[in-house]
């Protein structure tokens, strides 16, 4: 091994990431799979033992998630019906093994086409936080998930936070995913969908949002704004709100497939919110 670093801290973290790039490690559940039979030559930072990564807290803006928040931690956490398809997509999320152990930055720096977590962070209209030596800034999970395996994040930037404001109105959210097999599955196509609704039950503001379709999940800004000023209806949906997607055909599914299974699956989420 090239070299392993385990930081204590934060700032110990970030200082060895500006004197040398590294592989950022924390719960290894997609990392170590990759390289089984390999020898791994690559220099790794462990940051599964900084505590100001961990938990999750409100705040009158919103919401702060750790980047090393496990999916087990997701399903055992008291949140509002905002986080009912961020909680489904963590019960998807592998075993119960990857639920302990995995975590939402990894998931998120690992930019799987194919990540549980993303379709629904992006219908929260999460953001995320980078923290380096040289400062923190924000990103929204749009802007930092580039494509297959892409990011925005810098290479001596450690993904810290993902941060999810406050509703302005009663909000509740799904999550609905196909694949090959009811667990331990990797998406053929997922939907994740938020809406806010105003006092006479009609939308105030929705986000739909789609993964497993694209190089990287895509909201669907035609649908939401249809929905505006409606209620949830599966009628509303149009084959053309889909035309954001760019699916493939691969081992999992065709792309055809995809397509139709993404309009159904958009069409549930609807039926879901109403």
């Amino acid at each position: 091994m090239a070299g392993y670093l385990r930081p204590a801290c934060l700032g110990e973290a970030v200082a060895a990431l500006a004197a040398r790039p590294a592989v950022v490690l924390a719960g290894g559940t997609d990392y170590f799979p990759a390289r089984v039979g390999r020898v791994c030559d690559e220099p790794l930072l462990d940051i599964s033992g900084l505590a100001e990564l961990r938990g999750m807290a409100a705040t009158d803006a919103g919401w702060r998630f750790g980047a090393l928040t496990t999916w087990s931690e997701i399903i055992a956490a008291e949140l509002p019906p905002l986080f009912r398809g961020l909680k489904s997509a963590a019960r998807e999320v592998g075993g119960l093994q990857i639920q302990n152990r995995g975590t939402i930055g990894g998931n998120l720096c690992n930019a799987s086409p194919a990540a549980d977590g993303i379709p629904n962070w992006l219908a929260l209209d999460a953001e995320v936080e980078l923290v380096s030596a040289r400062g923190s800034r924000r990103l929204p999970v749009a802007d930092f998930v580039l494509g297959n395996r892409k990011t925005s994040r810098l290479e001596d930037e450690v993904l810290a936070a993902v941060h999810i404001p406050r509703p302005r109105h009663p909000s509740r959210s799904t999550f609905h995913k196909l694949g090959a097999r009811r667990y331990l599955v990797i998406s053929i196509v997922m939907v994740a969908a938020v809406a806010e609704f105003a006092p006479d039950g009609t939308v105030a503001r929705a986000r739909v949002a789609v993964g497993a379709a694209s190089a990287a999940a895509r909201r669907l800004p035609s649908l939401e704004q249809r929905l505006l000023g409606r209620r949830p209806d599966p009628s509303l949906v149009a084959a053309g709100d889909l035309d954001v997607l760019s699916p493939i055909d691969d081992v999992r599914a065709p792309a055809a497939y995809r397509y139709d299974a993404a309009l159904t699956l958009v069409r549930r989420a609807l039926a879901d919110l109403a």
